[in-house]
């Protein structure tokens, strides 16, 4: 929407001026200075305003604009964050692409790695998902009052989808994987945790992994069972697409920079000022809006010559 159809657009729905409409929305003059000068307003905003202006004749008397407008923004912006998601998985499917290419061989998709030894991801997801349950208190026979480790949660769901996606490409191509997947990313990730759900949910990924190893399900439909499930998973352990990307970026990259400066020969420095690698990749990637593969590794370079 132009800014110029917005300032008459707000008009419709009830405001008298722009200052009145940010200040329902809680948006900051900043922001308007740059619709201004781009002639441009989000799409989040479009929707909104259209969102108000179709219900504007059938609302209750006691509902305010305001409560309008939080109930409204965050499925907004969750819209305008999913037109950007086919991109960034088609980056992480290259990246995966590349990483099983550089260690497994190049026919890594049949099955076989560059050494001759058996790929299975099915099982991986499997010893994956052991693992994320290990994260929280599931023994009864043991520390049965300790709180789940949801960051090791997410690391595992991480790792997870590094085989997931894996299995994905051995079953089809880059595009057909994408297209796949990208319905699946627009969730909105629970804020508040069950972790008897979380342990429910990746359970059930293990069921699927082992019902096509086992031939008790067919490998394509299987494939489409797996996407839904995991992002489940995702959803209920608190795990949102974009910080999904973030770790996986983030731990692709961090993997890479080790093997670029020494790891294998063992002059590679892990704790950086007082900080392990991982931890300081973390909090790039907290002041990162957007995250790539070439821009992060620019930043640890940055860090690492700190030490």
């Amino acid at each position: 929407m132009l800014y110029k159809d917005f300032k008459e657009a707000i008009k419709s729905v009830g405001f008298n001026s722009v200052d009145e409409f940010i200040t329902y929305a809680k948006i900051s003059s900043d922001e308007v200075l740059v619709w201004i000068e781009n002639d441009e307003v989000p799409y989040l905003v479009s929707l909104l305003i259209h969102t108000l202006k179709g219900d504007k004749d059938v609302l209750p008397a006691s509902i305010s604009l305001e409560n309008i407008v939080e109930e409204c923004l965050p499925l907004a912006t969750l819209l305008e964050e999913a037109s950007s998601f086919p991109s960034k998985l088609e980056e992480m499917f290259l990246l995966q692409k590349q990483l099983n290419d550089s260690t497994n061989g190049n026919h890594w998709e049949l099955g076989i790695n560059k050494f001759g030894k058996e790929i299975n991801w099915l099982r991986c997801i499997h010893m994956e998902v052991a693992e994320l349950i290990d994260s929280t208190p599931w023994k009864h026979w043991k520390n049965i009052n300790s709180s789940p480790d949801m960051n090791n949660i997410h690391v595992e769901l991480v790792d997870i989808w590094h085989f997931l996606m894996s299995y994905i490409l051995q079953e089809t191509n880059v595009p057909k994987a994408v297209s796949l997947v990208n319905t699946h990313c627009i969730y909105e990730a629970s804020s508040e945790i069950d972790i008897k759900a979380v342990v429910k949910e990746a359970e059930k990924l293990s069921y699927v992994s082992l019902a096509i190893d086992t031939k008790n399900m067919p490998s394509f439909s299987g494939i489409e069972r797996f996407i839904e499930q995991f992002f489940r998973t995702c959803k209920v352990a608190g795990l949102s697409f974009t910080w999904l990307q973030k770790l996986y970026i983030g731990k692709n990259c961090l993997n890479q920079f080790r093997q670029d400066n020494g790891y294998k020969e063992g002059t590679y420095i892990k704790v950086w000022n007082g900080n392990e690698d991982n931890v300081v990749m973390v909090s790039l990637l907290e002041k990162m809006e957007d995250v790539s593969f070439v821009h992060l590794y620019e930043q640890l370079e940055v860090e690492y010559k700190k030490n």
